[in-house]
């Protein structure tokens, strides 16, 4: 059964069918008269809170809360050189991965890929297999926005010199051995946090 995480600024809400035994302070939402509109407009009193939608069917509450959205569709990479170090960005202040809208008639690999590429400099080898989805909500004028960012595991051949895409906002774009994470953590959006666990680098 699907379990979902939506990312709203430093805050999550989890929509699960059992308890998280992995977070220490979660505040349970009452399901029945949750209207997510409401709990965005809240959210902006609160930082780096963990709340959770307990429910049977994770899929339906999850479903119901992307219909009060508009949907935009990105797509990502973690991308591995051959001395198995990754590639980082460094834009807005935070450390992030390499990712970007996609186009109009484009599918969600190809867009990650050519993200990738432009955002970076680099010549992509392999985009084989997707890591995970995430789920960012942000306001934009008086709607809200539901941003779905498929995350592909991407390599490319040797340890490539790397180009950061000023215009985009990247000041530096760097790569970083396993070990070296700590200051990426530290200072990352949590979406980020979730590709590096389940592209098991954390």
């Amino acid at each position: 059964m699907s379990n979902y995480r939506i990312y709203i600024n430093d805050n999550t809400l989890h929509i699960r069918s059992s308890f998280p035994i992995d977070i220490l302070e979660i505040q349970q939402l009452e399901l029945l008269n949750f209207d997510f509109q409401d709990f965005f407009r809240d959210l902006h009193k609160v930082a780096d809170q963990q709340y959770l939608l307990l429910t049977e069917d994770p899929k339906s509450v999850f479903k119901k809360i992307k219909k009060s959205c508009e949907l935009i569709k990105a797509a990502g990479g973690l991308v591995k050189n051959a001395k198995g170090n990754y590639l980082f960005i460094f834009r807005n202040k935070k450390w992030d991965l390499p990712k970007g809208k996609v186009e109009k008639g484009e599918k969600m690999k190809e867009a990650g890929l050519r993200e990738v590429e432009e955002e970076c400099g680099v010549k992509i080898h392999s985009n084989n297999e997707k890591i995970c989805k995430t789920y960012h909500v942000y306001a934009l004028g008086n709607k809200l926005v539901l941003k779905k960012t498929n995350w592909y595991a991407m390599t490319v051949k040797g340890e490539p010199k790397l180009v950061p895409q000023k215009e985009e906002g990247i000041t530096k774009a760097v790569w970083l051995g396993p070990k070296e994470l700590k200051p990426v953590v530290n200072n990352t959006y949590p979406s980020i946090i979730q590709v590096l666990e389940e592209g098991m680098l954390l």
